[in-house]
C-alpha cells in the first residue's frame, strides 16, 4: 500500500510502496478516508523533542488525526465490528493504569503517540492500524463526512480538553488566544461555543479574519502593537485583563504574553508545544504569578470518553469542525505541506483525503 515515508529530520519525505498493517489480538486495522495535516508533524520532521524523549527515525509514517472504515479485526477485540466508521485519539492509551482508570487516559502512563513510534504507525497511508480497539477506536456518528471529523484530530479535541474541561470558561468571560493556527482557532471556536468573549492574537491578518469569522470579537496583529499584553487586556474591564488565556503556538513570546494577559487569578492554558529554540523550556514572571495567584495549566490531547461530548456539541450545531478546515489536498502534497508549516503562515486545518 501506498504511505508518506519520513526519511530523516528535514529530509524531504516520500510516497513509498510498504506492508498494509496487521492488527494484534487487540487491534483493528482501519481503511483510512481522511487525516488532519498537522504542525506536530512538522515538529517531528524537523527533529524536534528529544527533550522529551521522542527520537524519529527513517521509516515511520505520521499521521494522527484519522477516520476510516474498520477492515480487520483482532481475535480479542470485543466492542469493534469490520465495517465500523472510526477515529481515535492520538495519544493511545492502554486503559488500564491509575490515570486511565481515572478517566484521564490521555495521559495513560503508558500512552503511545500514533505515527511517532516504529510500532504504531500514522495514517499517512492507505491503511492504519490502531492498537487496544476497544480502549482508543472511537465510533464516528452517523452523517458525520469524513473530513469534518479529521479535522476533529489532535489540535481541535486538545483544545476542546483544555478549553471546556481544564480552565474554567463560563459565559461573559474574557479569554485570549495567542496564535490562531489550527489548534488557535479550534480554541477560539469552542470558547466562543461556551459563551466566552474571545480575543484572537497573531501575526497574520488571514488567519485573524477566519478567528473573527470563528467568533472572536477582538483581534490583535502582534506585530503592530508594542505591548501585546498590554493591549488584550485594554478590551476588558478596567484593563484587568483576561480570566483565561491561551498559548496555542509553543515559543517563549507567546507563553510569556499569555501569562502577562491575565487578570489576577486568572487562568493560562498551555496546548502549543515548543520548538528547538525553546528545547521544552519557557521563564516565566513568576513572582507576579504567585502574588497574583495566576494558575498554570497543561492539555495534551483528549481522553476517549470526552469524544462523545464533542459529537453532541456538533450534533445540536454548537460546534462545527468543519469551519475550521480550509483545504483538502491528497497524499502527494502532504510532504510539502508538512514542511510548509515552518513558515507560519498556514490558515486553518488542511486534510488529506485522497489516498
Amino acid at each position: 500500500m501506498r504511505a508518506v515515508v519520513f526519511q530523516g529530520p528535514e529530509e524531504p519525505m516520500e510516497i513509498e510502496e510498504i506492508d498494509r498493517p496487521e492488527p494484534d489480538a487487540d487491534g483493528i486495522v482501519v481503511e483510512t478516508e481522511a487525516c488532519g495535516v498537522c504542525r506536530s508533524d512538522w515538529h517531528a520532521w524537523k527533529g524536534d523533542w528529544d527533550w522529551i524523549g521522542l527520537l524519529m527515525q527513517p521509516g515511520l509514517v505520521f499521521g494522527h488525526e484519522p477516520v476510516g472504515t474498520v477492515v480487520e479485526v483482532g481475535d480479542d477485540v470485543e466492542r469493534i465490528r469490520e465495517g465500523d466508521r472510526v477515529t481515535n485519539p492520538f495519544n493511545m492509551s492502554d486503559g488500564t493504569c491509575v490515570h486511565c482508570r481515572a478517566g484521564r487516559a490521555n495521559i495513560c502512563e503508558r500512552s503511545v503517540p500514533m505515527g511517532f513510534l516504529d510500532f504504531q504507525q500514522g495514517a499517512y497511508a492507505e491503511e492504519y492500524p490502531v492498537r487496544v480497539a476497544d480502549q482508543n477506536a472511537i465510533k464516528v456518528p452517523d452523517g458525520l463526512d469524513s473530513v469534518d471529523v479529521a479535522g476533529l484530530g489532535c489540535r481541535f479535541a486538545t483544545a476542546f480538553h483544555g478549553v471546556a474541561h481544564k480552565v474554567d470558561v463560563d459565559p461573559g468571560d474574557w479569554v485570549a488566544v495567542h496564535g490562531c493556527g489550527g489548534v488557535g482557532l479550534s480554541a477560539i471556536h469552542v470558547a466562543d461555543a461556551l459563551g466566552a468573549n474571545v480575543i484572537g492574537v497573531d501575526l497574520n491578518q488571514e488567519a485573524l479574519d477566519k478567528a473573527e469569522e470563528l467568533g472572536a470579537v477582538e483581534v490583535v496583529k502582534a506585530d503592530e502593537v508594542k505591548d501585546v499584553p498590554q493591549q488584550v487586556k485594554g478590551f476588558t474591564e478596567s484593563s484587568r485583563g483576561v480570566d483565561v488565556s491561551v498559548d496555542a503556538l509553543g515559543i517563549a513570546e507567546t507563553c510569556r504574553n499569555s501569562v502577562n494577559s491575565l487578570m489576577a487569578g486568572g487562568q493560562h492554558l498551555q496546548i502549543g508545544l515548543t520548538t528547538s529554540e525553546e528545547g521544552g523550556e519557557v521563564s516565566l514572571p513568576v513572582d507576579t504569578m504567585v502574588q497574583d495567584e495566576r494558575e498554570f495549566y497543561g492539555s495534551y490531547g483528549m481522553p476517549p470518553h470526552e469524544y462523545d461530548e464533542m459529537f453532541r456539541m456538533i450534533d445540536h450545531g454548537t460546534l462545527d469542525p468543519g469551519r475550521i478546515v480550509t483545504e483538502t489536498i491528497p497524499l502527494e502534497e502532504v510532504p510539502e505541506k508538512v514542511a510548509a508549516f515552518g513558515d507560519y503562515d498556514n490558515v486553518g486545518i488542511p486534510v488529506c483525503n485522497e489516498f
